[in-house]
């Protein structure tokens, strides 16, 4: 276990952290209505609570989390619902033993008694609830949508009838015990339906799924139960009912699915989107896919889940999910000023859906500290505490204040450039130098773009000699200064790209399953630009990437590549053959976590023959990932 660091600790030893001296900076989101959604997800507080934690406010009171969150702007909450949060059998992982059979499974253990309770807290304090139903026991997403283990072994319409019960059983006791939601949703993040396999939209070739007709039929059924069990008395709302998935920006994935719904005329209220910057891409799509199809459907829209890093710090030693966010055109810097104006530009998204059809968002798990026993599930850590609003020690951020101050803030001016970031090059002595055409520029509000840059290379003259050299540049229409660092060198590079900087692997021939091994584009997931070569399977898997060059002259070679990943593999080779008497040169990878890079080097080779293959193997086990980028292949002087 990490010593947990509180904020004043962390500020001064992590570039980019908010310092207590700083002001947070918010700009005001016009067009916000007294009734729009500033939510937060609290699904693991009580359990949190259980297991220790504790929270105080900016003044290091201690305070019920909850009042620390309405106090700061946040007006609704969201629980999520599991059926029967237990263990059905035992959790191993790795050959390693983490939790028992019958063990709650951690993750918060939501069930209904959990959820309840906390519904109760939160409506004590005049907010609103919305209650998220997974309809399994466990974690549903749109990689995994378990029956709940009481419903196994039911299809059809027993499944809808233990589905359609189950839904109505809840509505009323909630409401009985004075916990009502104001709003439910019937599935989470439902991408490729719920309740495998009846109600799978898509499935693997040869696996029998429910399809579309599966789908919309169980999801009907949740909708009625939800309806025939509300009864709001005078002065409530009826429960509004959302349809909830996830990749916020991706377009085509809502038409499709929205386009059955509408067809199947399910009735529900509000379109549902989880939108991370980091997983689902800039802003701008998330904006342009909540209006269309608030547009298309004539519905309300919500974000019900986003996040981004006050840190890129771990606060438990269990490694975090969270990557900062770079497209190559704009990004968030992973700070406390950087979280608020992540988190107010999705704000600003929704709030201005026109016809005010844009609701609300939801910040998921704000409070989700790192606390030993209050883990992703049962026998394991936290890997979402630097992406909580609380620091280490259970401090609330000044980030917080978004939710506020997007409403009453005073105009705040644009924000303006104040750091370009120092670039590093390599180049051929003699031979053009290769210096980015833009360079990263931070703002005041720790957002940053790649903005165009002017480089003066007239003091370098014809540079033949090694070594470094300082090149001096300015950001165009800024005037803001730009340094680079020019190393020379007599060694050329023959792989032409790299850094897989193009976006794709022309060039390289690939042997290996489908969708194993792709250029990916994530700077955060980079040696250095933004794209590598990454490999991620759910199952085990090998492959090759090899790329040969001919008309090479005879002599000495060296092969290099930085590599990164979370390791276990079977093995990883960077491999040079087919140079001549039969030989081949080679070193093993092993990866030991994410952002751990190393260089690995091949043993120097003579090509005899004037031809090279180069490569990189993988012999992965399920659920292996890692990177590669950088790769050297060069003829030593």
């Amino acid at each position: 276990m990490k010593a947990i660091l509180p904020l004043a600790v962390l500020c001064t030893l992590l570039p980019g952290a908010f310092c207590p001296a700083r002001e947070l900076t918010v700009r005001p989101v016009p067009g916000i209505t007294d009734t729009f959604i500033m939510g937060a997800d609290i699904s693991s507080l009580a359990q949190i609570e259980e297991c220790g934690g504790k929270y105080y406010d900016a003044d290091g009171q201690e305070k019920d989390m909850l009042l620390i969150l309405k106090e700061r702007g946040v007006n609704w909450i969201r629980l999520r619902l599991w059926n029967d949060p237990v263990n059905d059998q035992p959790v191993i992982e790795g050959g390693n033993l983490i939790s028992n059979k019958g063990q709650r499974v951690g993750g918060g253990t939501n069930g209904l008694d959990r959820d309840i309770g906390l519904a109760k807290r939160a409506k004590a304090l005049g907010m609103k609830v919305l209650l998220d139903f997974h309809y399994s026991d466990f974690w549903a997403d749109p990689g995994k949508q378990n029956k709940p283990a009481a419903w196994k072994g039911l299809t059809g319409k027993a499944l809808e009838k233990a589905l359609y019960d189950y839904t109505r059983a809840v509505i009323r006791r909630m409401a009985d015990e004075d916990a009502r939601p104001d709003m439910v949703q019937i599935g989470n993040e439902i991408n490729n339906g719920m309740l495998w396999p009846d109600g799978k939209i898509w499935g693997a070739s040869g696996e029998t799924v429910g399809g579309f007709a599966g789908f919309v039929r169980i999801l009907a059924r949740a909708s009625r139960a939800v309806r025939d069990a509300d009864r709001p008395t005078k002065g409530e709302a009826p429960i509004k009912i959302a349809i909830h998935l996830a990749d916020g920006g991706d377009n085509g994935l809502y038409r499709t699915v929205f386009d059955q719904i509408r067809k199947a005329r399910i009735d529900y209220d509000v379109i549902g989107l989880s939108y991370y910057s980091y997983w689902h891409g800039p802003v701008s799509d998330l904006e342009a896919n909540l209006r269309d199809v608030a547009a298309r459907y004539g519905k309300d829209v919500a974000v019900m889940e986003t996040a981004y890093g006050f840190t890129e710090a771990d606060g438990d030693g269990f490694g975090n999910a969270f990557k900062p966010y770079d497209d190559g055109e704009r990004g968030y810097l992973a700070s406390v000023q950087g979280q608020a104006t992540a988190v107010r530009d999705v704000i600003a998204a929704v709030a201005g859906v026109p016809d005010r059809r844009g609701i609300g968002v939801f910040y998921w798990e704000p409070g989700w500290i790192p606390v030993p026993g209050a883990g992703w599930r049962t026998g394991e850590g936290d890997s979402w505490d630097n992406q909580a609003m609380f620091d280490f020690a259970g401090n609330a951020l000044p980030s917080l204040d978004v939710f506020s101050r997007v409403r009453t803030g005073s105009d705040v001016a644009p924000p303006v450039p104040v750091e370009a970031a120092k670039v590093r090059v390599t180049a051929t002595a003699g031979e053009t130098i290769p210096l980015p055409p833009r360079v990263r520029v931070t703002f005041s509000d720790d957002s940053f773009r790649y903005l165009p840059a002017e480089w003066d290379l007239s003091p370098l003259g014809n540079r033949s000699q090694t070594g470094t050299a300082p090149v001096a540049g300015t950001v165009t229409g800024y005037g803001l200064p730009v340094a680079a660092e020019v190393t020379f060198t007599r060694v050329k590079n023959l792989v032409g790209d790299p850094s897989f900087e193009r976006g794709n692997l022309e060039g390289w021939t690939y042997s290996g399953p489908e969708g194993a091994c792709f250029a990916e584009n994530n700077a955060a997931n980079a040696h250095t630009g933004k794209w590598t070569y990454k490999y991620w399977l759910a199952t085990p898997f090998r492959s090759t990437l090899t790329r040969t060059f001919t008309g090479l002259p005879n002599g000495t070679y060296v092969l290099k590549c930085a590599a990164m990943g979370g390791g276990g593999e079977n093995s990883i080779a960077l491999f040079a053959r087919d140079f001549g008497n039969g030989g081949e040169a080679s070193v093993g990878i092993v990866n030991t976590g994410w952002k751990k890079w190393a260089v690995y080097e091949t043993p120097a080779f003579e090509v005899t023959n004037g031809r090279c293959t180069i490569g990189i193997g993988i012999d992965a086990k399920a659920g292996n990932w890692g990177n590669f980028d950088d790769l050297e292949f060069y003829l030593v002087p």
